[in-house]
Order: structure tokens, then C-alpha cells, then sequence
């Protein structure tokens, strides 16, 4: 016990020095909370603000993921049958090197792109991410852009196309492949690609979520999953085994990741159109302690589908896709407030320094205080189509649009402008 203790709390201390040292490493940043205290992002923006601007290859709704003054994003060219993965120098956004890869274009849902996958980076490597109907790819690359492994992870069968994004844990490379065919988790060595684990799940709906990980005091720590076959699930994140699951979570398709709040697990599902769209809070269950994990309370009004929540304090936040924002208090579910920000949303909030900012499909990124008061601070308008999740890093502020790299806030030391 004290062995697993002193491992735990050193990784542990890993994890916050990464978090600390390089703030924005996968989906939505430290755990995929959404959350940093950056103090150099403004609430308004003007045009000093704007950093620079740079034209992107393709388009895409993946976000951005950094390391040092290095952005990785991923794009893709339907035209010319071109996935393109790419690193952009976050001092000036010039393009430092750029990889392209031939696919065929294929039936997906008409607000989904061929590059929604975000990549995840470590001090050693980048992790990409996307799938076609013959092929589900995962590779790995330096931070110099050379390819390093390549691993196909066979087919893929989902309606919509694809989104889930790779986590890394403990020097593995975890992602979910639940969808509509053969459907699994799978951790692969981050340095080989070689698998360290692979756990057969059952096939409904695609999913959507990206993992986050789960850690209470005095235990193991595990992996949350969301879907639509399995409701919540723990996993092992050593050996990919069950540590425990809520199956009836969700009867319908997952698409925004699981989140802690208050110590309870929220994910929600839908099906487009909103109406039968629905939150959980779950209270996770303990193997050790013989407590079945339990629901503790759900939202049946303005959940989110496709948004990620956002928990701050005792507070949670959800943007649904119409543009209906909610606060809830977590531990118990009551609705603080709930206000229509406006258009719809298909990108997920991130707190700055308790600000809430989300970008809607206009391109207008709504910027609200994350307060159980509804108070609406700046709506800044970015002129083109957005579907993705600002990322936040060394005190600057990135969105990628759909055809443009915006670095906002911070103190830049070049300006370029495509």
C-alpha cells in the first residue's frame, strides 16, 4: 500500500508539473477541464489584442494542443483527398512543418469535418488521431515532424464520421473506439505504438467523448469513459480492466467527454434537435468499499449534446447547442440561472481566470462570468464559421476557425497576418 502511495503521488506530482509547465496538452487542456488561470487574456477584445492571424491548410474542427512555443493542429482538404498534420510556431504562427497523408472522402454528418480529432502532446511526441471507413489511424511524431509509429486500428463504422481524441497517461497513448463496428479502449506505448492493453466493449452508437481521469484520495486512480453502449465506465488505466460502470447512463449517442464536478461524474447524450437531449450526474462507484456507483441527479432541460460541461467551484456550467446557457449548482442540480447566450454552439467553454468563453458557430466567442449570477461580460466576434474548444497557453489564448489560427492576449513578440 505504501509502494502504490508513493508511485500514486508521484505521478501525481508529474501530472501538475506538466500541467503547470506546459498548460494545454490534449482536449480542452489539464484533464480536460477547460480550466486556467491565465491572467493575460482580455474579456474584450480590440485589435491590439489579436496577436496574429494565420491562414490554416484545409479546414477542420480539431483544437489546438501546445507544447513550449510549439501548436499542433490537424486539417484536412476534401477536395484534394488530403489530411494534413501540421506545427505552427506559437511566437508568430508561422508554419514550422507540415505532413500530408492521402484519403478518400466519405459520408459523415454535415456539421462534422474530416479532421475533428484533437491531438494530444507530451515532452517527447505529438499523438494524432482520424479514421476512415477502412481505416482507423493513430500515429506519433516528434516535436521535429518526423513520423515515429503508425498503428491501424482496423475499421471504422460510424454515422457520423469520427471526433474522439487520444489522452495520455503514464506513457500511454489511450483512446476510445466505440463505434458502430468493432468497438474497444486501447493503450498503446507512447514511445512504440505497441499495445499495452485493448478492452473489448460493445457496439451501438458511436462515440464521441474523450477520456479524462478520475482521482480520489486514497485510491487508484481511473479512466472515465462515456457511451452510449456502456453509460459511464472506470477502467484501470494500468490494465484496462472495469473498476466500475453506470450502464444505463445514456440511451442515446455520446459526444461531449465526462467531466468531475463536486465529485460527481457528468456526461450527457441526444440525437440532434435537442428535445430528447439529457445530463447525469453520477456518483462513482467504490469496488473496495462494495458501493455501486449511483445516480445522483439529471437535467432533462437545455443539456448539452455536443458542448463538453464546465465545472468551477461548486458551480457547473453547460452550453447547449442552441445557445441556452445553464448554471447548476453541482452537488445537488439546482438551476441557478439559465439564459440564451444566442446561435449555436458546437465548440466547449473554457474558464479563464473565472470567465467563461465559448466560441458559437458564427464565429462570436461569448465571454461570461462563471458566477451563480448571469452576467454577460463581451461577445467578440471572430467573422468565420467555429466549431472548436479555445486552448490557453503560456498566457496567450488560441482559436482555430475553420480556416484561420487566432493567438489572442499575452505579450507576443512577432505579428504576422495571413
Amino acid at each position: 500500500m505504501k509502494a502504490y502511495l508513493y508511485c500514486s503521488l508521484l505521478a501525481s506530482l508529474a501530472i501538475a508539473v506538466e500541467s503547470s509547465a506546459q498548460e494545454w496538452t490534449r482536449f480542452r487542456g489539464p484533464n480536460g477541464t477547460g480550466i486556467s488561470e491565465a491572467k493575460t487574456i482580455p474579456t474584450k477584445w480590440t485589435e491590439k489584442d489579436i496577436n496574429w492571424k494565420v491562414a490554416l491548410p484545409g479546414e477542420g474542427h480539431s483544437s489546438s494542443v501546445l507544447w513550449g512555443n510549439k501548436i499542433f493542429l490537424t486539417s484536412a482538404d476534401e477536395n484534394a483527398g488530403k489530411i494534413f498534420v501540421f506545427c505552427v510556431n506559437a511566437e508568430g504562427g508561422a508554419t514550422l512543418w507540415k505532413k500530408e497523408f492521402a484519403f478518400t472522402p466519405f459520408k459523415k454528418h454535415k456539421f462534422n469535418s474530416f479532421a475533428s480529432s484533437t491531438p494530444a502532446v507530451d515532452a517527447h511526441r505529438v499523438y494524432v488521431t482520424w479514421s476512415t471507413p477502412d481505416r482507423n489511424t493513430i500515429m506519433a511524431f516528434d516535436h521535429a515532424g518526423n513520423a515515429l509509429w503508425d498503428r491501424n486500428l482496423g475499421a471504422y463504422k460510424g454515422q457520423h464520421g469520427t471526433g474522439t481524441s487520444p489522452i495520455v497517461y503514464n506513457d500511454k497513448v489511450i483512446l476510445a473506439n466505440d463505434q458502430e463496428g468493432e468497438s474497444f479502449l486501447i493503450a498503446l506505448d507512447a514511445k512504440t505504438g505497441e499495445v499495452k492493453w485493448k478492452t473489448p466493449r460493445k457496439s451501438t452508437n458511436a462515440c464521441h467523448a474523450t477520456p479524462s481521469l478520475h482521482e480520489v484520495k486514497g485510491q487508484k486512480p481511473s479512466l472515465l469513459f462515456n457511451s452510449h453502449a456502456h453509460g459511464i465506465s472506470a477502467i484501470d488505466p494500468d490494465n484496462g480492466t472495469l473498476v466500475w460502470e453506470y450502464p444505463t447512463a445514456f440511451d442515446k449517442r455520446t459526444v461531449a467527454s465526462p467531466i468531475v464536478a463536486s465529485g460527481l461524474i457528468i456526461g450527457s447524450c441526444g440525437q440532434g434537435g435537442g428535445t430528447a437531449d439529457y445530463l447525469v450526474a453520477v456518483r462513482p462507484g467504490d469496488p473496495v468499499a462494495g458501493k455501486q456507483a449511483q445516480l445522483a441527479w439529471e437535467l432533462r432541460r437545455s443539456a448539452p449534446y455536443v458542448p463538453c460541461p464546465l465545472a468551477y467551484e461548486d458551480l457547473l456550467f453547460l452550453f447547449d447547442d442552441a445557445g441556452i446557457v445553464t448554471c447548476v449548482h453541482a452537488p445537488t442540480g439546482a438551476i441557478r440561472w439559465q439564459e440564451r447566450a444566442g446561435g449555436d454552439f458546437f465548440g466547449s467553454p473554457v474558464c479563464v481566470d473565472g470567465r467563461l468563453f465559448c466560441a458559437n458557430a458564427a464565429g462570436d466567442v461569448v465571454v461570461i462570468a462563471a458566477s451563480d449570477k448571469y452576467q454577460e461580460l463581451a461577445r467578440n466576434p471572430l467573422r468565420e464559421t467555429c466549431h472548436t474548444t479555445p486552448a490557453v497557453a503560456g498566457g496567450r489564448m488560441y482559436i482555430r476557425t475553420m480556416g484561420h489560427l487566432f493567438s489572442i492576449g499575452g505579450k507576443a513578440k512577432e505579428v504576422a497576418k495571413n
